[in-house]
């Protein structure tokens, strides 16, 4: 069981407090977020926010809301306008911010939003200060004191915070990428407005769809989750590569030339090699979660490479990184850390240090990508009644033993509860599509015998 899914908060999860706007997270919520951590951080001297912000219609309304709070309880905020996540916390880390605010739903449809609050160190906030939150929140703190006269916070335009951060965008990679045709699906949200401009400066040639963001279209029919778009616009004009981002531009997924996906198990592993090579990756560590591909670990064993696996979201990636100051690590759906970069998944930073790799090895995408053999995955959910009855319950547990043993060292079998939803996660890798369906089917069909699910 993964530990983390005891850790759910009332209202904020792995990734923030999201939830469709103003049915589950409302303006009220943004309000008294911004009310508590401007009072929580401006104890001892005048709190400095930093807030960014996606593409949704509602980000603007809960950046209003947000702002009122956090001035009200007395904090300087400072206002990145649309940005991406990993800009927010490039901008906490180096420009003496208290904490930074994201307002965000990530790959979620547009009528979701959330809030993501990220520490001093860039990194996700600790739970024990959102338990708090949550308490005052639901009236169970005291009130907080509103700040008067000159107390009261001021609100900054910061959109110089964003310029430099584009800046430190380009200078990270060591060459240029002049004359490669490049592909970028910039999900109608967050990266829109910065990485264009980043691999023109690089001296790409740069074709980019779905970058007219209107409100209401991010992430529909387009970006990481909606990869077919940008395989047909690769293949379509010739182009060497292309990238998609999702909304708040954390993730990226890769299209070789060829239209064929390279997700973040096939990132890890070119990037994680490629620093080992260069005898830039500690302990030839990368970090993974549960749900990578089999195939991703054979491969990595094959190059004398080490890995561990955490529970699913970056969030755990980033703390075991952060814990043993390992270099890479991330996870299938494209969200990867580089830590000598970033505190958090970034997805244009991953698009720059891959392309680094294609030309420091002169070579395509394609070539690097198939050293990895994917196993066939399926995954299916099973709405149960209650989900650790249905997970502990005995014949399942053997059920889940018979097929781990005889799937042996060709497949597995990974058993979890959904983080969010009253869902039990059955997963199946295996040499072929087929025995996946018939291991996956088998232990489903234990539990609908056993009376755990719920139609």
């Amino acid at each position: 069981m993964n530990k983390e899914l005891n850790k759910m908060g009332k209202y904020f999860g792995t990734d923030g407090f999201r939830g469709e706007a103003n049915v589950v997270l409302n303006v009220e919520h943004a309000f008294k977020v911004g009310r508590f951590l401007g009072w929580y951080y401006g104890k001892e001297h005048k709190a400095r926010i930093v807030i960014g912000k996606d593409t949704r219609r509602s980000s603007y309304m809960f950046e209003y809301a947000l702002v009122a709070g956090l001035t009200a309880s007395g904090a300087d905020v400072f206002l990145l306008h649309v940005t991406t996540t990993p800009s927010v916390s490039y901008a906490v880390r180096t420009e003496d911010f208290d904490c930074g605010i994201m307002i965000s739903a990530s790959h979620n449809p547009f009528y979701d939003n959330g809030i993501k609050i990220i520490n001093g160190n860039g990194q996700k906030i600790e739970a024990e200060i959102e338990e708090q939150i949550e308490k005052y929140i639901d009236g169970e703190i005291q009130e907080i004191p509103l700040a008067v006269k000159e107390n009261i916070g001021r609100t900054v335009d910061f959109s110089s915070g964003r310029n430099r951060y584009i800046g430190y965008l380009i200078s990270i990679p060591s060459r240029d990428f002049k004359n490669i045709k490049v592909g970028l699906d910039c999900a109608n949200g967050s990266s829109s407005a910065i990485a264009k401009s980043v691999f023109d400066a690089l001296r790409a040639k740069t074709y980019v769809i779905n970058n007219e963001p209107n409100g209401t279209n991010i992430n529909t029919n387009c970006g990481s989750t909606h990869i077919e778009v940008l395989q047909k616009f690769v293949k379509e004009n010739g182009l060497d590569i292309g990238f998609a981002y999702d909304g708040d531009a954390d993730r990226c997924i890769a299209v070789d030339h060829e239209g064929n996906v390279v997700d973040g198990d096939l990132i890890m592993y070119i990037c994680g090699k490629y620093l080992k090579e260069q005898g830039k990756l500690k302990d030839n560590m990368v970090v993974t979660t549960v749900m990578s591909n089999l195939g991703l670990y054979k491969a990595l064993e094959r190059e004398g490479m080490q890995y561990v696996k955490t529970a699913v979201g970056d969030k755990y990636v980033s703390e075991n990184m952060l814990a043993n100051g390992y270099g890479i690590g991330g996870e299938q759906s494209g969200h990867i850390i580089f830590s000598r970069y970033s505190a958090t998944g970034d997805g244009i930073l991953t698009s720059l240090m891959l392309m680094e790799t294609l030309v420091e090895k002169k070579s395509t995408l394609h070539d690097l990508a198939k050293e990895v053999k994917i196993y066939p995955q399926l995954l299916k959910n099973v709405r149960v009644s209650d989900k650790k009855t249905a997970r502990e319950n005995p014949r399942v547990i053997e059920a889940v033993d018979q097929v781990a043993k005889e799937l042996g060292d060709e497949g597995r079998i990974l058993v979890r509860e959904s983080g969010t939803e009253p869902v039990i996660r059955v997963m199946v890798e295996a040499a072929t599509d087929e025995l996946c369906g018939k291991y996956v089917d088998q232990v489903i069909s234990v539990i609908e015998a056993e009376g755990l699910t719920v139609s």
